[in-house]
């Protein structure tokens, strides 16, 4: 008796379990063929090494020592250019694991697509989530002491601050905090203009806050006080490592040129130099600025005022025009910290957007300027009104965990992507791998332990809200779900 003939129903081109869809990775050809492009235009390749670089210092100086240190001190006492070391270290192991992944994957979403092409779309996403808390929520946070220094640099010039209800947000005496929306708004304008634009008021504005800090130095050496340095750890190693899990806030930033890999001339020479060198030039001017302000200023008498070193200028000089003078760079500085950093975001959200793991509008492209403008008017509104309503320390905090749990990341992608993909030219290679990369995560993962619990719940609930958003859009909408033939492996 013949046996009826059965047909096989063939298999769904893509029908890979829920796991298999979770690990899929981004060719890394792929991310860099797709590089520039846009819904409906293209990024401009306009950058060079010094604007690059320039893009780094300005994400970056500024952050920690016109914000955060008179947060820091009373947590550290002395031992404040400790922890800047501590956390300049845990920055330099993940700035080399940058440099290598940046020359070799040159494209606007940073650590977000590093990991998408090492460790699969899950990894990716949840680095790309902590990227948002990274850029976004620290563009609100540098923008919170803006308006401290505003204030500063009013009450030198012209005699009058603006009222606390509108310089303040609720939980800090105040209702809305106009300054931090305005300068968040002007960032947006800048960058509206196109990359190439912003970038030259970025440089003339990083060139302003250097000066300032210099000019710091000089003066502020003048009430010197080597008696400030007795009992350099007054609360230990435990008040040294929290000082630095909070300092490296100010080390948040120095990334930021590997967002610009698709506008980069020369990407792949350029943006490795571009990281180390910022780095370099940051964590020496934070010791030098953070040594001179201890030594003038006795640690206890530090306070959480954003405006430390305008007031030390004060103090030292017994005159107000120093002080007022360095709220005036202050203001530039942290205008230029606001300007880049809300650059940073914007492309990393345009290279997530044209993944599919948010929606189009974020990758749309003015073919007029070259930039996602409807990308720039999302984040910066969200940016502004967010810094407007939540108190700097909690914001603080919260980057920093976000910040170090994609460096943590990133350190495991340089170490995979060298086992993956072991002939990949690359422009630049971190030396002593894989020793330099494992410091570099367990750095990261002993400052996370650092933080508080608060800090750790809200980066808990910050994870949670982000893996209900993918599943319920990006999983679906990922376009690796159906690449080009010629792209599937």
């Amino acid at each position: 008796m013949a046996h009826p003939r059965t047909t096989a129903v063939p298999t769904p081109p893509h029908s890979e379990g829920v796991g298999m869809r979770l690990m899929r990775r981004k060719p890394v050809e792929r991310l860099v063929a797709e590089g520039g492009r846009g819904e409906g235009g293209a990024l401009r390749r306009s950058l060079g090494l010094w604007q690059l670089t320039m893009i780094s210092i300005g994400a970056t100086l500024g952050t920690g020592i016109f914000v955060v240190l008179g947060e820091a001190v009373p947590k550290a006492g002395p031992a404040v250019t400790l922890s800047f070391v501590i956390a300049g270290l845990t920055a330099l192991f993940s700035a080399l694991s940058y440099a290598e992944l940046a020359g070799t994957i040159p494209v606007s979403g940073s650590s977000y697509s590093y990991a998408y092409a090492t460790m699969g779309e899950l990894i990716a996403w949840v680095c790309g989530w902590c990227l948002m808390l990274e850029y976004g929520v620290s563009v609100a946070a540098v923008a919170v002491g803006w308006g401290e220094y505003l204030n500063e640099l009013l009450d030198g010039t012209i005699g009058v601050t603006l009222p606390a209800a509108l310089s303040a947000p609720p939980g800090d005496g105040g209702i809305f905090n106009a300054p931090a929306l305005i300068v968040v708004l002007l960032a947006m304008a800048f960058l509206l203009g196109g990359a190439r634009e912003s970038a030259r008021a970025n440089t003339v504005m990083v060139l302003v806050k250097i000066g300032a800090l210099v000019l710091f130095c000089a003066i502020g050496v003048q009430g010197f006080r080597s008696g400030n340095y007795e009992n350099f750890m007054p609360l230990g190693m435990a008040g040294v490592s929290a000082a630095g899990a909070t300092l490296f806030f100010s080390y948040i930033g120095f990334d930021a040129a590997s967002t610009a890999g698709e506008e980069a001339k020369n990407a792949q020479r350029d943006l490795p130099r571009a990281i180390l060198l910022s780095l370099a030039i940051i964590t020496a001017l934070y010791v030098l600025v953070a040594a001179v302000a201890v030594g003038a200023k006795p640690w206890r008498q530090f306070t959480d005022s954003e405006a430390t070193l305008a007031q030390i200028m004060r103090e030292v000089t017994g005159q107000s025009f120093w002080g007022t003078l360095l709220a005036f760079c202050a203001v530039v500085a942290i205008a230029s910290v606001v300007l880049t950093v809300l650059y940073g975001q914007t492309r990393i959200l345009f290279a997530m957007s044209r993944d599919g793991l948010v929606p189009k509008v974020f990758a749309r492209v003015s073919p007029r300027t070259g930039t996602p403008r409807a990308n720039t008017l999302i984040v910066s509104l969200f940016c502004g009104v967010l810094a407007a309503a939540v108190p700097l320390g909690q914001l603080a905090d919260a980057t920093s965990i976000g910040t170090l749990f994609a460096f943590a990341l990133v350190n495991v992608a340089v170490v995979v992507l060298r086992r993956s993909r072991p002939d990949m030219p690359r422009s630049f290679r971190v030396p002593l791998s894989p020793l330099l990369p494992a410091l570099g995560l367990g750095f990261c993962l002993w400052m996370m332990g650092s933080l508080s619990t608060v800090t750790w719940v809200v980066f808990g609930v910050w994870m949670a809200v982000g893996l209900v958003f993918y599943f319920l859009y990006g999983y679906r909408r990922s376009r690796l779900a159906a690449p080009a033939p010629s792209e599937a492996k």
